[in-house]
C-alpha cells in the first residue's frame, strides 16, 4: 500500500509540474522585453546545464559518450533559443493565458488521484490506524494459522534442508489438525539430523491426537523410544502427564511433570506445570478422600474466565445409569487447535450435576481455557472408567459455549 500511495503521490507532482511549468515559464517570457536580457538567460541555463553534465560525468553517473552527446544537443538547443531571440515579432506576438485553464486541469487531477486512491487504495484504513498496522485484522484463529503454515510451507519449499524450518512446520502443523502433515514433517527433521527424543516426542503427540487422543501401541512404542533417549524429554514427558491426567492417572500425571521440573529447563513453563501439579494433587486427594468436586474448584488457583456445565440426562437414558458409573467432561476451543483445554471426572450419583471447567482443571501444557473465547464442551458418561467412549455409554455435548458463561449440557446418546 505504501507503493501505490508514492505512485499516486508521482502522478499528481508529475502532472502539477506539466500544467503549471509552462505557465510559468510563458510569463516569465513575456515580461522579458529585451533580447539581451534572454540571450544571457539562455547562457546562464546552457552553463547550468553543462555543469550538470560535468559534475555528472565526473561522478561516473555518465560515460564519455552519453556526455558528448547530451552536450552536442545542449549546444544546438542553445543555438536555436539565441536565434529565437532575436526573432522579436515572436515576443511581441504571444499572449499570455489565463490562470483560469492551469486551475482547472489541477482540481481534476487532484479529483482524479482521489477517487482512484479511494476506490482502489486503502482509505478507510486512515481512521484505523492500528487496523492498518495488523496484518492479521479481521481474521480469525483458523485463518491465521492457516497464513502461518502458509509461510512456513514456503520456507521450507526455499530451504529444503533447513531442519529448524522443517520442526517448526511440524508444531505449525499440530496446532493446524493437520496431523499426517505433523508426522511427515518430524520424519523430514529426523532424516536431516538423525533420531532424537526432542523429535520423537512432537512426532508422538501427533500421533496421538490423529488417534483420537488415544495412547495407541503405536504412539506408546515412540514414546517409549524417546523416553528410552532421555528420560527427561520435556515434550514426551508433557504428552505422557496430559493423557495420564486427562484417563485420571493423576499420580502418573504428577510423576511426569514433576521430572520436567526436576530437570531444570528453562524453556518449559515452569508456572504452569507447578499449577497442574496442585490441580492433580488435589484430585488425587479428592479420589482418596471424598472431597465433592467442587471444593476442588474452590481450592485450586482459578481465573475468572470458567465455563459452568449442568449436565443432565434424558428421560429415556435415566435407567440405564448406575451410582458406580462416572462423567468425564472436558472442553476444547470451537477454533485452532482440537486440543484439551480443560477437563474433569464427577460421580453418576446424582443428576443433575454441576461443574466448572476453568484453568485449574488444565491439562498442563501452555493452551489454557481462560485464552479462549468460546470452547465446545463434551461429556461421556462411562460405565468402563474410561474416557474414551465404549459401547454401553452415554455422551451429549455442547457445541459453543462463551468462556465466562454457563450452559446446560444434556447426555442424550448411548454409544453403539
Amino acid at each position: 500500500m505504501t507503493t501505490f500511495w508514492i505512485f499516486i503521490a508521482l502522478v499528481v507532482l508529475v502532472s502539477l509540474m506539466l500544467i503549471w511549468i509552462p505557465h510559468f515559464r510563458q510569463q516569465k517570457l513575456l515580461r522579458t522585453e529585451e533580447a539581451g536580457v534572454r540571450k544571457q538567460t539562455n547562457l546562464e541555463l546552457f552553463n547550468e546545464r553543462l555543469a550538470t553534465l560535468e559534475k555528472e560525468l565526473s561522478e561516473e553517473l555518465l560515460d564519455q559518450a552519453e556526455f558528448d552527446a547530451l552536450k552536442k544537443e545542449l549546444e544546438i538547443s542553445l543555438l536555436q533559443d539565441i536565434k529565437q531571440a532575436g526573432d522579436d515579432s515572436l515576443v511581441n506576438n504571444i499572449k499570455p493565458k489565463s490562470i483560469l485553464w492551469p486551475s482547472v486541469m489541477s482540481v481534476c487531477v487532484l479529483a482524479i488521484s482521489g477517487y482512484f486512491y479511494q476506490q482502489l487504495g486503502a482509505f478507510e484504513n486512515l481512521s484505523d490506524p492500528q487496523q492498518a498496522a495488523n496484518p492479521h485484522a479481521g481474521m480469525d484463529t483458523a485463518q491465521m494459522m492457516s497464513q502461518r503454515v502458509q509461510m512456513m510451507e514456503a520456507q521450507v519449499q526455499a530451504e529444503p534442508e533447513n531442519s529448524q524450518a522443517w520442526f517448526s512446520l511440524g508444531h505449525a502443523y499440530i496446532s493446524a489438525n493437520q496431523f499426517d502433515k505433523a508426522i511427515a514433517a518430524f520424519d523430514k527433521v529426523m532424516q536431516l539430523v538423525g533420531k532424537h527424543a526432542e523429535l520423537l516426542g512432537p512426532k508422538a503427540t501427533a500421533m496421538y491426537y490423529k488417534a483420537g487422543q488415544r495412547m495407541t501401541p503405536e504412539v506408546q512404542a515412540v514414546v517409549d523410544e524417546s523416553l528410552g533417549m532421555d528420560p527427561q524429554d520435556a515434550s514426551t514427558l508433557l504428552l505422557v502427564g496430559m493423557d495420564s491426567f486427562f484417563t485420571a492417572n493423576y499420580q502418573k500425571a504428577i510423576g511426569a511433570w514433576q521430572t520436567i521440573l526436576d530437570s531444570d529447563r528453562t524453556d518449559v513453563d515452569r508456572a504452569a506445570l507447578m499449577e497442574a501439579i496442585e490441580t492433580a494433587n488435589l484430585r488425587l486427594k479428592a479420589e482418596t478422600s471424598g472431597m465433592p468436586n467442587d471444593d476442588v474448584h474452590k481450592s485450586a488457583k482459578a481465573t475468572n474466565k470458567s465455563v459452568s456445565i449442568q449436565i443432565s440426562i434424558s428421560p429415556e437414558l435415566a435407567a440405564k445409569v448406575s451410582a458406580d458409573d462416572t462423567i468425564f467432561v472436558f472442553a476444547r476451543a470451537t477454533q485452532g487447535p482440537k486440543i484439551p483445554l480443560a477437563a474433569t471426572k464427577v460421580s453418576a450419583k446424582s443428576f443433575p450435576v454441576t461443574v466448572t471447567l476453568d484453568d485449574s482443571t488444565g491439562m498442563g501444557s501452555d493452551m489454557k481455557l481462560s485464552q479462549a473465547s468460546h470452547v465446545e464442551v463434551i461429556a461421556v458418561l462411562s460405565k468402563h472408567g474410561d474416557i474414551k467412549p465404549q459401547p454401553g455409554d452415554i455422551q451429549g455435548k455442547v457445541t459453543s459455549v462463551a468462556v465466562g458463561e454457563s450452559a446446560t449440557l444434556m447426555l442424550d446418546t448411548q454409544v453403539q
